[in-house]
């Protein structure tokens, strides 16, 4: 029997808010445990929650560039639950009444654009965190995070791959970032992300039984955790099995899930509206207000690289990944703006390879846009050539220098100079007549092989194309 995925996600991205959702207390990662918490935090008596606006104004930039329908009214509710790093015995969240709901974002999979709907959009706070002792028989309980800043955004299960899922979320964390509402980090927990995974037969309209996979902190544990998930439910339903809902935990260590205990319906969470929070009223003017300044998104960058500097779709899709990559290419091209395409073939080539390498993300870069364009300047100007620009990039990379300068420093320019080139290919053509009769005989291949000798003659440093012209003229003769 065939059977066919059905994957919905739940994202989970912190907010880049100065102070948490409902009090001042400040959101930074990395304090000393529980210096970041108040009364308000920590659930004391007689503590009433402040809404905080900034929160308001980036759930809406999210709606907005996730062509949401935006709620004019909408509703904070209280989810009971217990755990210990919950201190209030319940978490503000929205649930019949969300900021947000029917949107859509694209993606692209082989080749093909496929719409992913997001069910709805909602702000919540976050919980705290338990630090487990591996050498006592108890835990700690963190309360730093308690009150961070959230929104929940939940996609329709319209993905049907464990590829199309990692599309889906590298661009949704795309477009997070382009806003400059959440910084994407998944090791730091600011983008977090839950997969719920059912199979059915091909052609089936009704869903199957689905299970929850959590503790999924980087696209290749989703991606690879899913995989394991729809095998798993295929063996258990080809063995004469059921699926069980139920809270999966995946195991990158070992590449399996583990059963972490039930799935909880929403029933279970006993929600009701919070008494302590008045309904919030969405204004049309405010919201045309942030419409207007929002700024360029992934899928209208994308288009407009193809349209204004002419490069290939895929060089656009890579290059407006992220919003930094676009601004580092942007940055260059304006410095030099002779050939956008050399620009996207050194960004995608040399410089991505460095960073990863290195691993550094593109802020990180140790070749600055303006440092590139001039190299790719002085390759264009025919001061070095394409082979010895790899050489002054990687010298660059090491020691931060202008490129100018090392070309000057270790004598790299090109020779240009017509006599002295002619001199070399005339030895060149003497010191292997068989290859040159060869070619005078029809082998062009052979053609390259003298082009490779010149080269080396002069250490890379010929200018290629009077080599290719003397030697044409030379051969020929």
């Amino acid at each position: 029997m065939e059977f066919e995925p059905v994957i919905g996600l739940e994202v989970h991205a912190q907010l880049s808010t100065t102070s948490k959702i409902f009090c001042g207390c400040s959101t930074a990662f990395g304090a000393a445990p529980n210096t970041h918490a108040c009364p308000i935090c920590l659930g004391m008596p007689g503590v009433l929650p402040v809404l905080n606006r900034k929160v308001v104004e980036y759930a809406l930039r999210m709606a907005l560039a996730t062509h949401c329908q935006i709620a004019g009214h909408s509703q904070f509710a209280r989810k009971n639950y217990f755990y210990p790093d919950l201190p209030k015995g319940y978490q503000i969240s929205q649930y019949e009444l969300p900021i947000a709901q029917r949107g859509y974002i694209d993606i692209e999979i082989e080749n093909t654009v496929k719409r992913i709907g997001i069910t709805r959009i909602h702000m919540e706070e976050d919980a705290g965190k338990l630090l487990h002792d591996p050498t006592q028989s108890f835990s700690r309980v963190d309360l730093n995070r308690t009150g961070v800043p959230l929104i929940e955004i939940v996609s329709e299960p319209d993905i049907r791959s464990a590829e199309a899922a990692g599309a889906y979320l590298r661009k949704l964390r795309a477009i997070l970032r382009y806003l400059k509402i959440c910084d994407g980090n998944m090791e730091e927990g600011s983008f977090r992300c839950d997969a719920n995974v059912s199979i059915r037969p091909h052609g089936a309209s009704a869903f199957g039984t689905r299970t929850e996979l959590k503790n999924l902190n980087s696209f290749k544990h989703v991606e690879k955790a899913i995989l394991y998930e729809i095998q798993r439910q295929k063996e258990v339903i080809m063995d004469g099995g059921q699926i069980v809902q139920e809270t999966l935990l995946w195991n990158p260590d070992k590449g399996q899930t583990t059963s972490m205990r039930s799935k909880e319906e929403a029933h279970d969470y006993r929600y009701f509206p919070d008494p302590d929070l008045l309904p919030l009223t969405i204004d049309d003017a405010w919201v045309e207000d942030i419409r207007k300044n929002l700024p360029e998104l992934p899928d209208a960058k994308c288009e407009r690289f193809i349209g204004a500097y002419g490069l290939p779709a895929y060089d656009a899709e890579v290059l407006t990944s992220s919003r930094e990559l676009a601004d580092y290419f942007e940055t260059s091209v304006s410095a030099h703006p002779n050939n956008p395409k050399q620009t996207s073939n050194w960004i995608m080539g040399s410089l991505l390879a460095l960073l990863n390498t290195e691993g550094k993300d593109i802020g990180q870069s140790p070749v600055s846009p303006g440092a590139l364009a001039a190299l790719l300047k002085l390759v264009d100007d025919g001061i070095i050539s394409g082979k010895i620009a790899k050489t002054v990039f990687d010298e660059m990379a090491k020691t931060g220098k202008p490129p100018e300068v090392i070309v000057q420093e270790k004598g790299l320019m090109q020779v240009s100079d017509t006599s002295a080139l002619e001199q070399v290919a005339h030895q060149i053509i003497a010191r292997y007549p068989k290859e040159a009769a060869d070619y005078r005989g029809g082998k062009e291949k052979v053609f390259g092989f003298f082009i490779g000798q010149v080269m080396k003659e002069t250490r890379g440093k010929a200018n290629p194309q009077m080599v290719n012209d003397i030697l044409k003229r030379q051969l020929g003769a």
